[in-house]
């Protein structure tokens, strides 16, 4: 009789392959550099917009508008950042998103279960909690959308501002997250708050993209042609009626993020790579200094906890989000019978849900268009945007440092290189080449402490037979051993009371 076969676990949260981590480190390297200076500029935002000195400076740079009249582009410095800088954001996600659906996590049903399930729980628990909020508190549901979204950089700033060691599994999660979490709100800005639509403009859009993408189904390249082009593309988008970012996300989708033959980065990585600095860099920064200004006083943050909409925002962020992201995380793993990976557990994934509460960029962005027309609201609705991150923050902090000395463990073993090949061990125990270069290694080792021992046996032998040299007069002169140790005391110390003789 045969034992029936069973098939291994499915591991959640488990080891990423070596091409993906090797990835997700550059990505969340630049991220990182990129959250620091966007944590830099929504701080020198908030002095700017505070200080009685500066407040009317700030505003009146804001306002400033330029940009060609003739064209419909005579706009202020203040919704260039939000409709310009942030398409370039976008068009970093539209890779992002292309990457991963055909060469990342998202490329496998199975495995992109948990991360879409999570991310469209991290969305839904917010909206509904925001819903509720003001459901009962008699507010306005316009802003339902506001908390829905999760700011990487920010995140994985305040993660280096911590010094936590993160496992890369968590942090790969946390990017796929909020990529995923990026395209639903690109989603929700194009369903939910476009209004009006120029369908002449619209059009031209979309002949824009077509010959985008016939350039680059033929492999032209060259910036000159590109660049010129998607200004085109991205002003005609802005004109239709359909918010101008969402020409960005439609570029960044048509690059081609598969290899071929020869190739040893994409298109789309290759493209990813020159602007992500730009995006995470300039762009995101100054879209914070210009959007993130807003005056924070006592009686300004007491109208955050008690007015329906901000509370709404808030509560959204720090409750919604973390109950969200970990309960459809758990519920996945529950229904599909997959467990935690090794060393990894369930307080962890929660910690990265409350981490996820952090939404800046795109919260402030979706403010501003969920509560246009009213200029107050909309300061408000930045203002509970920034207390429900900065909640988030200090939570996330302080569950994560609980945990550090853990973190710390399994990203040592993670970068552990025992036969320094470049390549970490944990990714080559299948290797029989590994375990072949690690037993001459070994050898070696070995062989270099017989050596030493050989030598320090020497060297005890040489003392054993000096000692014995010097004591032997003294044996054959008849001096008993107790008055040969006594001899040997300074002063001839008296073996009563230690005084000298």
């Amino acid at each position: 009789m045969t034992a029936p076969r069973t098939s291994a676990a499915r591991r959640v949260l488990g080891r990423l392959s070596l091409p993906e981590r090797t990835f997700v480190a550059d990505a969340l390297r630049t991220e990182t550099v990129g959250g620091v200076l966007l944590l830099l500029a929504a701080i020198t935002a908030l002095t700017w917009a505070n200080l009685p000195a500066l407040h009317t400076s700030h505003e009146t740079v804001g306002h400033f508008r330029f940009g060609p009249s003739t064209l419909g582009l005579h706009l202020s410095v203040q919704h260039w950042a939000a409709d310009g800088l942030l398409a370039v954001f976008f068009f970093v996600a539209g890779i992002e998103l292309k990457r991963e659906l055909v060469a990342g996590d998202l490329r496998e049903p199975r495995a992109a279960v948990l991360p879409v399930i999570a991310a469209l729980c991290g969305m839904a628990v917010p909206a509904l909690v925001y819903t509720l909020t003001n459901v009962t508190g008699g507010g306005s549901l316009g802003g339902w959308a506001v908390p829905t979204a999760t700011d990487i950089a920010f995140a994985l700033a305040v993660l280096a501002v911590i010094g936590t060691s993160l496992p890369s599994a968590l942090r790969a999660f946390l990017l796929t997250l909020a990529v995923v979490d990026d395209l639903f709100a690109i989603l929700i800005i194009a369903v939910f708050f476009t209004h009006t639509i120029d369908f002449a403009a619209l059009g031209g859009a979309v002949a824009g993209l077509v010959v985008f993408w016939l350039l680059l189904r033929k492999g032209v390249r060259g910036w000159y042609v590109y660049v010129p082009l998607a200004l085109v593309i991205w002003a005609l988008t802005y004109h239709s009626g359909v918010h101008a970012t969402i020409a960005g996300v439609a570029m960044g989708l048509m690059l081609r993020c598969s290899t071929r033959d020869g190739e040893q980065h994409s298109p789309g990585e290759r493209v990813e790579h020159l602007v992500r600095p730009l995006s995470a860099g300039l762009a995101v920064p100054l879209f914070a200094l210009f959007n993130a200004g807003v005056a924070v006083s006592g009686g300004a943050l007491a109208d955050v906890f008690t007015r329906p909409e901000t509370l709404g925002v808030v509560l959204g962020l720090v409750v919604g989000k973390a109950a969200g992201i970990f309960g459809g995380t758990w519920l996945t793993a529950r229904f599909t019978r997959a467990t935690l990976s090794e060393g990894l557990a369930w307080a962890d994934v929660f910690a990265v849900a409350t981490l996820a509460g952090i939404g800046f960029t795109v919260s402030l962005l979706i403010g501003e268009l969920a509560f246009a027309g009213d200029a107050t609201l909309t300061d408000e609705a930045k203002a509970a945007v920034l207390c429900g991150s900065l909640i988030a923050a200090v939570l996330a902090t302080l569950l994560l440092k609980m945990r550090n000395a853990r973190y710390r463990g399994l990203c040592e073993a993670e970068e552990r290189d025992d036969d320094l090949d470049g390549i970490p061990d944990v990714y080559e125990q299948d290797d029989p080449a590994y375990h072949l270069r690690m037993a001459e290694i070994l050898e070696r080792k070995a062989a270099e402490h017989r050596r030493l021992a050989e030598v320090k046996a020497a060297e005890h032998r040489r003392l054993a037979e000096a000692r014995a040299a010097e004591h032997r007069p003294l044996a054959e002169a008849g001096v008993p051993e107790r008055e040969e140790r006594l001899a040997e005391v300074p002063g001839g110390a008296s073996e009563e009371n230690d005084s000298p003789a």
